[in-house]
């Protein structure tokens, strides 16, 4: 967004459903995500905010779920996600070694809007994720800091930029240039449209692995590269919707991204951080719910397969979003990363012959 080039406008088209206008997580009402971006020669990094809604999210929960397709990761508030079906606070993400400056700084930050959390309440479950950015970012030196996170909260809105922005400054994906991508999938049900919007913070996979849309284009970077790479990096994927869905039709969803990482070339290895986390506008719980029995919408069985297939189209199409967005890199120790735009001529000579 924000005026980029997206896989899109190279004329590739993920999928047959149709995208929301923006074709972003913030096609869902409410939604927004804000970065901070920290880069300064070697230090290639910084923070990436996603907001369920526009209200208290403490006081007025989302319903949500996490699924661990593999769990080389060191995220936090995922348990009680999991216990519990719902998420009361902003998804912050960021590098590996800044997952507790970032946590303290959400709890902060909540405790200054909810003078009761602690107190006349309990205490508060910040969600924190995050992926390894060490090969273009000191990521020893820890450079994010509690501002960052503050500033990435504050700056949220519903356009942002895409690609080596925000946590996603230092990602590295499928030996490219990776980052912060999105998409959306329209879903009609009934007489009414629903969204479901996809973000990830792309930083996984072996180069000559990458497919886009079919073409085997990592070969294609390989033979013009002269390089291979081992299976490494992790990726983070956020998916939410306003369909009223209850946690465990969420989850089921979540799985479903597997197969939009597969279709990109990625085969999940074993040092690999790949987790799916998701919520729903359409479900809010109340923190201070007077009733003893409360009403949820839930979809009917029957009609989850359209969720399903919006979920593989918009994670597939946020994974190369990211790439294509990015911009070429240099950080620590001189380390380098292209991008995936630079080959795009390439590969639609090859997509034009299939």
């Amino acid at each position: 967004m924000k005026g980029q080039k997206r896989i899109r406008d190279y004329g590739i088209t993920i999928g047959k459903m149709m995208p929301g206008k923006k074709n972003a997580i913030t096609d869902v009402y409410g939604v927004k995500v804000g970065h901070c971006t920290i880069k300064d020669g070697g230090i290639q990094t910084g923070v990436t905010a996603v907001l369920p809604h526009g209200g208290n999210l403490f006081e007025q929960k989302v319903m949500a779920a996490v699924y661990v397709i593999n769990g080389f990761g060191k995220s936090i508030g995922t348990v009680q996600i999991e216990e519990l079906g719902t998420m009361e606070t902003p998804i912050i993400l960021t590098n590996t070694l800044s997952v507790g400056t970032a946590g303290d700084a959400l709890v902060e930050y909540m405790l200054q809007h909810n003078g009761d959390i602690g107190i006349t309440t309990g205490t508060v479950n910040p969600v924190v994720c995050e992926c390894n950015d060490g090969y273009l970012n000191d990521i020893r030196g820890r450079h994010v800091k509690k501002e960052h996170v503050f500033q990435a909260i504050q700056g949220a809105q519903q356009d942002f930029e895409e690609g080596g922005v925000g946590a996603g400054t230092g990602m590295s994906c499928y030996g490219l240039k990776g980052g912060i991508g999105t998409a959306s999938r329209m879903i009609p049900l009934g007489e009414k449209e629903y969204t479901l919007g996809a973000l990830v913070l792309s930083n996984f996979g072996r180069m000559e692995d990458l497919i886009v849309d079919g073409v085997k284009a990592g070969s294609i970077i390989v033979d013009v590269e002269k390089e291979r790479e081992t299976e490494k990096g992790s990726i983070i994927m956020v998916v939410a919707t306003d369909i009223p869905l209850s946690e465990r039709q969420l989850k089921r969803t979540l799985k479903r991204t597997t197969v939009a990482l597969s279709r990109t070339g990625s085969y999940i290895g074993n040092g690999s951080g790949d987790i799916a986390i998701g919520f729903t506008t359409g479900n809010v719980v109340q923190h201070y719910e007077k009733e003893p029995i409360v009403t949820i919408g839930m979809l009917s069985e029957d009609k989850i397969d359209g969720v399903f297939r919006a979920v593989v189209e918009a994670t597939e199409e946020a994974i190369l979003n990211s790439m294509v967005c990015a911009e070429p890199t240099t950080g620590r120790a001189g380390h380098t990363r292209a991008c995936l735009k630079e080959y795009m001529d390439e590969i639609m000579k090859v997509k034009a012959q299939m």
